[in-house]
């Protein structure tokens, strides 16, 4: 089922402007894309060693309806999130995971009884998302389009579009991008 980006976005608008009838509407809308989204994620896992992609959606889904006084602007913008979300969830996961491993008092999260992650992703998991912190810290836009192409599966148009650039940008911003996070994980492993 295609849904309109207008109709999604009227229903984004109108849960923003607190219409909880809006989101039991937009909710089986989105809940393709987001699972196509979580999917994305997915698909850099080993076979075997992977998050279920339902449990990554429900988990985003259970984050995305908690959001409070967001003035969602269209729906790039909402995919823009639940991207951001799901890199949360599954980079959390990680940390703990990595804490389980040496012995920490790691709290468990809704998705371990679900599935797991191998041990050399998390270490991976781990790395970019410190790598992809430095550069929000240096140049914030371009960890902005990394989230949310590499992790969000967004286009380089819906990317412009929910950062109000041209694709042009878009595209120079992801190609130095890529090559900073490349250079800063390998070193970052060199040790």
């Amino acid at each position: 089922m295609t849904t309109s980006p207008d109709k999604v976005t009227q229903m984004l608008v109108a849960w923003g402007n607190g219409d909880q009838a809006a989101l039991d509407t937009l909710m089986p809308l989105v809940y393709e894309e987001l699972h196509r989204l979580a999917h994305h994620y997915m698909s850099r896992e080993r076979p075997g060693h992977t998050l279920q992609t339902s449990a990554l959606v429900n988990e985003a889904y259970v984050r995305l309806v908690d959001q409070e006084k967001v003035h969602w602007q269209n729906r790039a913008h909402f995919f823009g999130i639940a991207a951001r979300l799901m890199r949360h969830i599954l980079v959390d996961y990680a940390r703990k995971r990595g804490c389980v491993k040496r012995g920490g008092d790691a709290q468990q999260v809704s998705l371990d009884e679900m599935a797991f992650v191998s041990k050399e992703r998390v270490a991976e998991v781990v790395a970019l998302d410190d790598a992809l912190k430095s550069l929000a810290e240096i140049d914030p836009r371009k960890s902005q389009i990394v989230e949310l192409k590499f992790f969000g599966g967004l286009s380089i148009e819906e990317t412009a579009e929910v950062l109000k650039v041209s694709p042009g940008t878009i595209m120079r911003d992801w190609t130095l991008a890529k090559a900073w996070l490349r250079r800063a994980v390998t070193s970052e492993n060199s040790f």
